[in-house]
């Protein structure tokens, strides 16, 4: 046994008895705690203590104000599309032209079919791995004579045949995953798809989007309001 393989026994060994040590030493004892003992006697005071008061500082509540105060943008968007970075830009470019703007980011999932088909990928990338690892004992329990040919194919190539079924399945299942959106919504209202246009919005297009969105709803809440802005 060379030293490497003694440092790699000896050190896992060597704190596995130093966690047991520690387990079972007693703790230490606490300092004991040292009393003053303090002889008062009472002196009458000739003249009495007045406290003064210090009048409490209230400072004025700050209202929330903004030209984007009371209004949500929701950006649905793909997180296995890796757009969060564009999410991330548009929200902070949002917060900044519009003040007390709520801006909330959530995932867009892809469709419900596309999930389940995701779900599968992984059983059956382990599965291919498996045969190619042990068809010669599989395909005899499952009622085949002999393997079929494209065992032997891939059994000629063992190490690449399994590197090359998981990158195929992780690609297979990043794409079942991803829906491919960019979906921007004010105030429940969808104001751009991605899904639609096929394309991302421009920070101006999306500024002027959000600017036309709020301007019509002060508008309709002033007619409600019976006040006109």
């Amino acid at each position: 046994m060379d030293r490497a393989q003694l440092l790699l026994v000896g050190l896992p060994l060597f704190l596995f008895c130093s966690d047991i040590f520690h387990l079972f030493s007693p703790a230490p004892a606490k300092p004991a705690a040292h009393h003053h003992h303090h002889h008062n006697r009472y002196q009458p005071d000739s003249h009495p203590v007045i406290q003064h008061q210090q009048p409490s500082l209230e400072f004025p509540t700050q209202k929330a104000t903004g030209i984007g105060y009371g209004n949500t943008i929701s950006i649905d968007f793909c997180s296995s599309c890796s757009y969060r970075g564009t999410a991330v830009t548009m929200k902070n470019m949002l917060e900044t032209q519009f003040p007390g703007i709520n801006v909330v980011l959530a995932n867009y999932p892809a469709p419900f079919p596309k999930r389940i088909l995701s779900k599968v990928v992984p059983i059956v990338q382990f599965g291919v791995i498996g045969i190619i690892m042990g068809g010669e004992q599989i395909f005899p329990r499952l009622g085949f004579a002999a393997p079929p040919q494209w065992y032997y194919s891939m059994r000629a190539n063992k190490f690449g045949s399994m590197a090359s079924t998981w990158m195929l399945g992780n690609f297979l299942q990043s794409f079942l995953q991803s829906s491919g959106a960019f979906e921007v919504y004010c105030n429940g209202e969808m104001i751009f798809s991605k899904i639609k246009e096929n394309r991302f919005p421009g920070e101006i297009e999306l500024k002027d989007l959000v600017a036309r969105r709020i301007s019509s709803s002060r508008v309709v809440d002033g007619v409600n309001g019976g006040q006109f802005y």
